[in-house]
């Protein structure tokens, strides 16, 4: 079961480092649609990514994760994940789209910010039946959840339930989906913020099942 967890991040002026971060994507990722024009990307939307800096800021501040472990599920341009790292998380993002990917990694080393990035899945095993139960009762596409290509965890030599904290941008009418994976294999005591549109952030907790 999911737990909300109250949080009210700060707003203020971004720092140098991050607002130079954050100009360079906005171009790298302008300039990767017009390319792309022809053959446009599915649901592929950036999120607030200043909001979202100052989420992951007061959870690094108030501790609230167990540990200091990252994974952005659908990482895109790598931006989030770019952001979790330069607070000093162990940050990996995965992403099916191999295009964004490669802009994921140069984004990061000409910015000299360590992170990870796989072309894969998030979606893990046994995952499947999850997306075919909930697409079937939907009756809806399913454009943003995708479970072909590569297990990113095989590809990590890690498990879902080894990362503190999961941030994802779900696509309008797929959060239940990502609240279910999450809720079924991540450890007990982790985190997931979402980032909603209009509605912004969501922080919950992985809350421990009774015995």
């Amino acid at each position: 079961m999911l737990r909300p967890v109250p949080l009210d991040p700060k707003s203020a002026p971004l720092p140098q480092r991050i607002k130079r971060l954050l100009d360079d994507a906005d171009k790298r990722i302008e300039r990767l649609v017009h390319e792309r024009r022809e053959t446009p990307m599915p649901a592929f939307v950036p999120s607030d990514f200043v909001d979202t800096y100052w989420a992951l800021t007061a959870i690094e501040d108030l501790g609230l994760a167990p540990g200091h472990r990252f994974c952005e599920w659908g990482s895109g341009a790598g931006v989030v994940t770019l952001l979790a790292a330069t607070l000093g998380l162990d940050a990996i993002g995965v992403e099916i789209e191999e295009d964004l990917v490669d802009l994921a990694v140069a984004l990061g080393e000409d910015h000299e910010i360590e992170a990870d990035f796989v072309c894969a899945s998030f979606v893990p095993d046994g995952g499947d039946e999850i997306l075919d139960d909930l697409h079937a009762g939907d009756q809806q596409d399913c454009t943003w959840l995708r479970s072909d290509g590569q297990n990113a965890y095989e590809l990590l030599d890690l498990e879902p339930d080894d990362f503190d904290l999961v941030f994802a941008y779900p696509w309008p009418g797929e959060e239940r989906m990502v609240f279910d994976l999450f809720d079924e294999f991540a450890a007990e005591g982790a985190l997931l913020l979402t980032y909603h549109g209009q509605e912004g952030l969501r922080l919950q907790r992985k809350a421990k099942r009774k015995r």
